[in-house]
């Protein structure tokens, strides 16, 4: 458990995850993979919820971790940078991605996951303090 929290605790982690973000949200939409038969409602919207409520965890870990944070206005911040970073994205796939379109409804899954990203932060940092 040591391991993984040092790990955590580094900001790597949180940098690798908001470049994968990117490239997740830069494919062409000629690469997507197709559904197939395998067809969940609204699966990209579960998606989107999962990559803004992990990259709020992972920054919100990094930046609860260092002795330095005494403002914990740090959290919010964060969490306003995943939901203006969701957004941009949707611009940038209406802009500059082929084969990819805004939606609004991304927009909203990257702000519910961003939310449950902050509320599972508040239950984390506090039991991550807990096991020091």
């Amino acid at each position: 458990m040591q391991k993984i929290k040092k790990i955590l605790s580094r900001r790597y982690p949180a940098i690798l995850w908001t470049l994968i973000i990117f490239i997740l949200l830069a494919l062409p939409g000629t690469m997507l993979p197709s559904e197939g038969n395998f067809k969940i409602p609204n699966f990209d919207k579960y998606v989107h919820i999962s990559i803004f409520c992990l990259f709020v965890l992972l920054w919100s870990i990094y930046y609860g971790t260092k002795p330095h944070t005494k403002n914990r206005h740090i959290f919010f911040v964060i969490f306003i940078a995943a939901c203006l970073y969701g957004t941009a994205m949707e611009f940038v796939q209406k802009y500059f991605i082929p084969f990819r379109d805004f939606d609004l409804y991304d927009i909203l899954a990257d702000v519910v996951g961003a939310c449950i990203g902050y509320l599972l932060m508040r239950l984390t940092i506090n039991w991550w303090k807990r096991t020091e």
